[in-house]
């Protein structure tokens, strides 16, 4: 069996590695547009088995391998806030998400030749009120760029936290406990698992 992550995302990478996990990496090339009249949990949920499909069909006839595919969307009232685009999006959302509560949607595919498993973790965050002297420094940091909903809850934007409910990991990327129970279930070797336990 060969264990592949189809993400070039450091953050998922090390949530792995935190685990015990040893893998290889793919590079897949998904489009990640939501399409019309998709909600969040099926947007994150497609997002991320397609990136598990792409890895698996980049490994060929490898009946052996075992593929990782993650998405992670940032939604406020229905909207899913992807990465953004420029500072001027940057901003906007981040504003949106000032002083009120958003959730976190964080899928995990599982794939190999003979079948697949997407599960959906689902986390509520409170921001508290950003200043604009905030979110101005918080864009020049460079963190927002390439984070969904602009930004990164391990990083500089832990001080706009005020509560959160659910999955701390599946904010950063990848949720680490219903993820490692995929892993297991796919005969993948996850620190302090195994079939004996």
């Amino acid at each position: 069996m060969s264990f592949y992550l189809a993400s070039a995302s450091p953050r998922r990478q090390e949530l792995l590695r935190q685990i015990g996990v040893n893998f290889s990496i793919l590079k897949v090339d998904v489009d990640e547009t939501a399409l019309p009249q998709e909600s969040a949990e099926e947007y994150v949920r497609r997002v991320a088995l397609a990136k598990a499909q792409a890895g698996l069909q980049l490994r060929g006839n490898d009946v052996h391998a075992v593929v990782l595919g993650g998405d992670t969307a940032v939604v406020h009232q229905g909207r899913i806030f992807g990465k953004p685009v420029d500072r001027a999006d940057a901003l906007e959302m981040l504003s949106v998400l000032s002083d009120s509560v958003h959730e976190v949607y964080s899928a995990v595919s599982v794939v190999s030749s003979s079948r697949q498993v997407t599960q959906l973790v689902k986390t509520q965050v409170t921001f508290h009120r950003i200043t604009q002297q905030q979110l101005e420094a918080y864009w020049a940091s460079g963190e927002p760029q390439g984070k969904a909903g602009a930004y990164a809850i391990q990083g500089l934007a832990a001080i706009f936290v005020d509560n959160i409910q659910g999955s701390y990991s599946g904010v950063v990327g990848l949720p680490i406990s219903e993820t490692a129970q995929l892993l297991q279930d796919f005969d993948v070797p996850v620190w302090g698992l195994s079939d004996s336990s």
